[in-house]
């Protein structure tokens, strides 16, 4: 078995292991009883004064619209936001593990989406919070099909912006004659995540941001799927990067983790869609 193959099937596996896991953490009476009466892919909700653009969440490689935002869209919702996410990178024939098509086509289904979820809720932008390929993939949104413009702000949760290695196991590939093009005839969203790619060549090329959005990237030093794990850090005016583990040196999370169930990381997510009410990120933070 190729080298991708044996790390894809794993990860494929714990993202629903994890998934199924946090359920029931995710469906107390405390949570029921703090949310409002419309949020997540409710198309009736309002937007507030106080959180006035929507949110849309944007899953990572092999996730989908649900699995992926189990934990972070009911904490988005409980605290009032009108909450949205998106299926996108379906191949024919692959149920639940998106994100596996042409990262460009991809971008234009979250182009559709965004307008979608602006006609309904009337706002004029919305945000954007992404896991992995969702945190990198708008980018290319904002940068070549209009985004910039309906896009206050985009979160990255460890997004794989200049590649994505998986613990250097893409370095091998080359070594496994016809591993390449196997991946890219069969899940092109995986091969445009590799470093180096003609995609990423393209998306990083005269800087990695656009002006007037606001970039925040949330990553994990013990990511093994996005790594190095300062790749995944951007550059240019508007960027804040942020480490969890200068947050919290005790927090533990890995590639999965960090958007499934770290209320660290969640808070700060919620940092960055509202920073005129932020809050100090500390251990603590997994409390609140």
């Amino acid at each position: 078995m190729l080298p991708w193959k044996r790390v894809l099937r794993p990860l494929a596996a714990l993202l629903l292991t994890a998934a199924v896991a946090f359920v029931p953490a995710t469906a107390t009476a405390a949570t029921a009883s703090a949310a409002p009466t419309s949020g997540w892919n409710d198309y009736s909700c309002k937007p507030s004064a106080a959180h006035p653009r929507p949110v849309v969440l944007v899953h990572g490689t092999l996730g989908n619209s649900v699995d992926n935002w189990l934990g972070l869209a009911p904490y988005l919702t409980s605290r009032g936001y009108c909450v949205y996410s998106v299926d996108y990178g379906q191949l024919p024939g692959v149920p639940l593990f998106h994100g596996l098509g042409p990262i460009d086509k991809s971008a234009e289904q979250l182009s559709a989406f965004v307008d979608k979820v602006l006609a309904a809720t009337g706002a004029a932008q919305a945000d954007l919070v992404g896991h992995s390929q969702g945190g990198m993939m708008p980018r290319y949104y904002l940068k070549f099909l209009g985004g910039a413009a309906k896009v206050h702000a985009l979160v990255g949760i460890a997004p794989d912006n200049h590649g994505a290695t998986l613990s250097g196991l893409t370095n091998l590939l080359p070594y496994f004659p016809g591993a390449e093009d196997l991946v890219n005839a069969t899940t092109p969203g995986l091969a445009d995540q590799i470093p180096g790619s003609a995609f990423l060549t393209k998306l990083n090329a005269g800087g990695d941001t656009v002006p007037g959005v606001s970039y925040t990237v949330i990553a994990t030093k013990y990511d093994e799927v996005a790594t190095p794990w300062r790749s995944q850090y951007l550059s240019g005016s508007g960027v804040r990067n942020v480490l969890l583990q200068d947050l919290c040196p005790l927090d533990l999370s890995e590639h999965v983790a960090i958007a499934l169930v770290d209320r660290i990381a969640f808070h700060e997510v919620a940092n960055a869609l509202d920073p005129a009410h932020a809050t100090a990120t500390t251990c603590a933070s997994v409390f609140s």
